[in-house]
């Protein structure tokens, strides 16, 4: 039985470069499709091309080659066409800072050619905690509700697709977390949301997919869970009863190291395998006389995966 067809991205990027006149290369050929209403998470080192990467696909940033296409449209050819499918929440905060909250939010919605809809600027202010605040002067906000403007002013056109550039950066953890409830209520109204960011914990958290761009290049992009299955590691830890100063000779060549100052023996090793050789590591260390106390077993973490990936790149 034919499996049925895969509906059409909303956002196609292909063989995507750009280089700049200094001769630094920030984009190398990046290909990918986003699907409509999936939360994706773009990972990568500072310097990686994130940034770069969401302002060609925005037009802030005109692409040395390669092409970008929004629902179909072309992001050159159809710029206002595409750029009005787009909400854009920057890294920086940049606001009027003496101008009240929801006149931001009107003006920016009008920029796009938008009708005045009061509602809507009113729903926006609500789902993010800002209607109490709607006729505060930005600059005296705090930090983490400064954000929250940014993402209404990215939000009052009615976007298909919102771009979050590091979206919690500097916001402390309650506050992270508020926010990403947040943008999982934005996707259950249909919103595709790319976020980009370089803590590991909001990707493993959020995302349905996530890429990760390195020097330029997009090296890997996966379903999050498939991702976490084909990479993700376990380490089984044995806490020995008494420490040892150095993995003996006769377990040369295991996957084994120490850490807690000899007092831990850590095995790492393929949970999907068909064997994991956790019995005769167990048998082999009772015949050198190596006991232990308890042992434990846990999943490698996405940050485990993450530098994994980057590190032999550098």
């Amino acid at each position: 039985m034919l499996a049925p067809p895969q509906p059409a991205p909303i956002l196609s990027i292909r063989g995507l470069t750009k280089t700049y006149a200094s001769g630094f290369q920030a984009l190398k050929g990046v290909d990918l499709d986003i699907r409509k209403g999936e939360i994706f998470a773009l990972l990568g080192p500072n310097g990686a091309g994130k940034t770069t990467l969401i302002s060609a696909v925005c037009g802030i940033v005109t692409a040395t080659s390669g092409t970008v296409t929004v629902a179909g449209y072309d992001n050159v050819a159809d710029y206002r066409r595409t750029r009005a499918m787009i909400g854009l929440v920057p890294q920086e905060l940049s606001t009027n800072a003496f101008e009240p909250v929801i006149s931001t939010i009107r003006f920016s919605r009008g920029l796009f050619g938008k009708p005045p809809n009061p509602a809507h600027v009113e729903k926006v202010l609500r789902t993010l905690s800002l209607w109490d605040k709607r006729n505060s002067r930005i600059m005296e906000l705090s930090g983490g509700m400064k954000r929250r403007v940014l993402i209404a002013k990215a939000l009052s056109h009615e976007p298909d697709i919102l771009f979050l550039d590091e979206p919690t950066a500097g916001v402390d953890v309650e506050l992270r977390r508020d926010m990403w409830e947040m943008v999982r209520a934005l996707r259950e109204t249909g919103v595709t949301i790319i976020l980009t960011t370089h803590y590991i914990e909001e990707a493993e958290e959020m995302a349905d997919r996530i890429g990760v761009i390195d020097k330029g290049e997009l090296i890997l992009v996966e379903e999050k869970k498939t991702l976490m299955a084909k990479l993700g590691r376990k380490q089984l830890v044995l806490h020995l009863r008494e420490p040892l100063a150095a993995v003996p000779d006769a377990l040369a060549g295991q996957p084994l190291e120490l850490a807690q100052d000899g007092h831990d023996l850590i095995y790492t090793f393929d949970a999907q395998a068909e064997e994991t050789g956790i019995p005769a590591l167990l048998k082999r260390l009772a015949d050198l006389g190596i006991d232990f106390k308890d042992l434990q077993t846990r999943q490698s973490s996405l940050e485990d995966i993450f530098v994994s990936l980057v590190r032999p790149r550098s």
